[in-house]
């Protein structure tokens, strides 16, 4: 015998399992092939440990609104420190100077001394930053102020999104990781709304407390697990996953996984210049931020920031009879609502659609805002000039903008930074794609203006129109879902090591069998009954 014979009476399906009956017939229950409940952590301490982590970017907020509330104070006939229109542009820029700084520094931070203490120090800068401006006794105080807290805002985007990502689970990842963009609306419509009631200098001690909660708080989170498991600390990531995920969550298979996953990518050894370079040029470090780069700087172009910093302006040039600061504020508190929506829909829908809604929805008002614009000219200059007509439209237009663009082009870059990058450099590249992020708010900005005079006004919000246009067909083509994939999955991907991040028809069918084949077949057995 040659063993051969028998293949042909294996029976390769699947084994039957012979269960227990009573006298009527039931079948008895078995607790075997139950599903493990241990494969997701509590959803509360990760929840806690985001908020927390994120109360921070409240303060990137604060400082966007701030200079809209300030300057109309300063430039008041009883105001403490008269400035001038120059001196009052540059209390509004200055933020800007510091921000870039601080994103390449919070990389180099993160990655060297760990995410919590980049937390931790890039709230010390922004609580000095308000003490000095609220202080202030001379308008210099006011712009050294503006460039630490500027400094401080640029420093927490990266290391609030990379923690936020590596403390999370994939089905909490995507929700959690918004609420960096929910805390900077939040932190606009404060400033709007208490801006109103109260003097600068009151704003700015107010302002200062927020800073100091975020670093009280964050004194009680744990580390990073990913980071200490990079830096070949598997004890103490297995206590900080405890305390993320609770003691009924299967720690140590996380934690090997971990450990299985910095091994393949060499991540527990300490990189040389040489080496944290090649890790930079690499296609899993190249691919991503190319990707996120052209987002940022199509989503900036579609006039996001145009509208937030503008937005006065414009709705006094829209022949709106509405009162334009009413507007201003109603604008912040559809802004905040939508970003709270869209959080809860990234884990719903995922990246690319919510994407696609804002680059088409940007596109389409956009162009409506300028084609009205252009008529709105053609009856001012008129012979007799003709009254507008339908000015509920360009204010329509301009909220139906901000929904569809907080949607998608206010989260889903800023959830990427955290999701995208290989882990041994996501520290570093993180705080680079978040510096280019502001950097192409600062040109937008500025040549606003620029587009306006040369284009005219309707010109402008149409070419913005036409460039979000683009940034969906872009987006369509390169952009990736990430959508309730780990990040080691995320990972293999740019490198290289998996082609797709969708299933194709024939793994998920392939898979449907494979889960059909492991349900056992229930063999009842009945007394007196021979066995088939």
């Amino acid at each position: 015998m040659t063993g051969m014979e028998n293949s042909a009476l294996v029976d390769k399906g699947p084994v039957p399992k012979i269960v227990t009956t009573n006298e009527k017939g039931v079948t008895l229950p078995n607790l075997e092939g139950q599903p493990d409940k241990r494969e997701r952590g509590k959803a509360m301490r990760q929840v806690i440990a985001a908020f927390i982590a994120n109360i921070g970017t409240i303060n990137t907020g604060l400082i966007f609104g701030f200079s809209a509330v300030v300057i109309p104070q300063l430039h008041a006939q009883d105001s403490l420190i008269p400035v001038d229109e120059s001196q009052a542009s540059w209390v509004a820029s200055l933020s800007a100077i510091g921000t870039p700084i601080g994103c390449l520094l919070s990389g180099y931070v993160m990655d060297n001394f760990g995410r919590k203490k980049a937390l931790l120090i890039t709230e010390i800068p922004m609580i000095i930053g308000w003490i000095v401006i609220a202080c202030a006794t001379n308008v210099e105080m006011i712009y050294a102020g503006r460039v630490l807290t500027g400094f401080g805002s640029g420093m927490i985007g990266a290391p609030a999104r990379v923690y936020t990502s590596e403390v999370t689970q994939p089905h909490l990842r995507g929700m959690l990781c918004a609420l960096a963009s929910t805390g900077i609306s939040l932190g606009v419509l404060f400033q709007y709304t208490l801006g109103a009631v109260t003097t600068w200098k009151t704003l700015s001690a107010i302002s200062a407390c927020l800073p100091v909660l975020a670093f009280a708080l964050m004194l009680l989170m744990p580390e990073s697990p990913n980071y200490l498991v990079s830096k070949n600390k598997p004890d103490q990531a297995l206590k900080s996953l405890a305390k993320l995920r609770g003691s009924t969550y299967n720690l140590e298979k996380e934690v090997n996984q971990l450990q299985s996953f910095a091994q393949k990518s060499n991540q527990k050894k300490k990189l040389t210049t040489k080496e944290t370079i090649q890790a930079l040029l690499h296609p899993s470090c190249l691919k991503p931020f190319g990707i996120l780069t052209l987002y940022f700087m199509m989503y900036q172009f579609s006039g996001v920031n145009t509208i937030t910093f503008y937005a006065v302006e414009i709705f006094q040039d829209s022949g709106t009879t509405m009162d334009k600061y009413t507007c201003t504020i109603m604008l912040g508190v559809v802004r905040f609502i939508f970003t709270i929506l869209a959080a809860i829909l990234l884990r719903r829908c995922g990246r690319r659609p919510l994407t696609f809604i804002s680059g088409i929805g940007c596109g389409v008002t956009m162009i409506g805002l300028g084609t009205y614009l252009y008529y709105k000219r053609t009856w001012e200059m008129a012979v007799p000039p003709i009254a507008p007509t339908a000015t509920w439209f360009p204010v329509a237009c301009i909220f139906v903008f901000t929904i569809t663009c907080t949607l998608g082009f206010l989260v889903v870059p800023w959830v990427m930074i955290g999701e995208l990058y290989p882990m041994k450099v996501r520290g570093i590249v993180g705080g680079f794609t978040t510096c280019m992020a502001h950097t192409f708010v600062f040109i937008v900005v500025k040549t606003y203006p620029f587009l306006a005079h040369l284009l005219e006004r309707h010109g402008a919000f149409i070419l913005y129109g036409c460039i979000s246009f683009l940034g969906t067909v872009f987006f369509y083509l390169c952009l990736p879902e990430t959508k309730g994939k780990t990040l080691q999955e995320i990972e293999d991907y740019f490198s290289g090591r998996i082609k797709s991040l969708k299933k194709s028809k024939q793994q998920e069918a392939e898979g449907q069998q494979l889960n059909n084949n492991s349900k056992p077949q229930l063999l009842t057995v009945e007394k007196n009954k021979l066995l088939p």
